[in-house]
């Protein structure tokens, strides 16, 4: 009896602390309890700060899910102070701590070279720990694509997410991608245009239809000739995916250049920019917005990121050192930004 009093009045006294029950109505404020902390996971606010260099993982709620990407600061970053932001995007059954691997990519090693802030968004995936995610790129690939996954949205509410600390404008932002994340860097450039000014776009073609840029975006495609998963002249190679039905009979890379050269007005004929062994360069120019469409392919190096400092593994073909994959990038995103929409 003694036990049963006791028990109620500790009830009586959380329920007068707001703490979410009381000894008439637990149901009903367990429910309501339930409902705020669902609309705290839901919210977008910023945490931790982000002010201090080198590389923090943040989340937020998007569509239902738990979203999570890498920002990583460089030594010169200052808060407050303006930035260019790119956004690096894996392939296909990576995630963003893979795609942050200097030894693989090199990538945060040139975003403290060149004093700018990187994003590492991870993609959809069903294990509890993220690995083997994909991007919903429009018709490829993988789990995401398969259950429509609202990838443009979370990349939206990412940007919003970081730009309540960090000052990001459209003209010096920019998506970067790895195969089915340079897919996903495509979609972007087809979705959403008004905050992208220029993409890169690695080993992996256009794959939506349709397509219809709100504004100008200045495009990179940088691929191997002997690209094995992502046929350069379309079509899922030998070693694109075990399980076929979970990537799409790929766009080759001249029809991916022909669309944007056509989209977005450009000089039907290409100039040579760069020709140097293993490797060239052609870029067309006159596009709406100032911007270039510009295609490098290498000779070699199959599906891999050219330049890369690591070895691949297995018996994969180490990437091509005809040409760096991030010099390319960040050279065209500079002068990108650089001109006016």
């Amino acid at each position: 009896m003694r036990s049963q009093i006791a028990m109620h009045l500790l009830l009586a006294l959380i329920g007068s602390l707001g703490l979410g029950f009381s000894p008439t109505s637990e149901a009903t404020e367990a429910a309501g309890w339930r409902a705020r902390l669902q609309a705290q996971r839901e919210s977008t606010a910023p945490r931790p700060a982000l002010t201090a260099p080198g590389t923090h993982r943040v989340e937020l709620r998007h569509d239902g899910l738990t979203r999570h990407a890498l920002v990583h600061l460089p030594p010169g970053f200052r808060p407050g102070q303006a930035t260019p932001v790119v956004l690096a995007f894996h392939g296909g059954g990576g995630d963003a701590a893979y795609m942050a691997d200097d030894d693989r990519y090199g990538l945060i090693s040139l975003a403290d070279r060149e004093n700018f802030v990187i994003v590492f968004p991870s993609g959809y995936s069903r294990l509890p720990r993220g690995k083997l995610a994909t991007w919903h790129a429009g018709d490829c690939c993988g789990d995401a694509r398969d259950r429509q996954i609202d990838d443009v949205g979370f990349v939206r509410a990412l940007l919003q997410h970081l730009g309540q600390q960090i000052p990001i404008t459209p003209q010096r932002t920019f998506a970067m991608g790895m195969s089915n994340g340079a897919m996903m860097s495509y979609r972007l450039a087809c979705e959403m245009s008004d905050a992208f000014r220029a993409i890169a776009a690695v080993a992996g073609t256009e794959a939506m239809t349709p397509c219809q840029p709100t504004h100008p975006v200045a495009i990179l495609h940088i691929h191997a000739r002997d690209d094995t998963h992502v046929l350069f002249d379309g079509g899922a190679g030998p070693d694109a995916f075990r399980d076929a039905s979970k990537v799409m009979d790929f766009v080759s890379v001249p029809t991916t250049i022909s669309r944007w050269v056509t989209r977005q007005h450009c000089t039907p004929t290409a100039r040579r920019t760069l020709d140097v062994p293993g490797a060239y360069c052609e870029t067309h120019v006159g596009c709406e917005g100032g911007t270039e469409v510009k295609l490098c392919v290498t000779a070699s190096g199959g599906h891999s990121w050219p330049g890369a400092p690591g070895a691949r593994l297995g018996r994969k073909a180490p990437p091509s050192q005809a040409l760096s994959a991030n010099a390319q990038a960040w050279s065209f995103f500079l002068a990108q930004g650089a001109r006016r929409r």
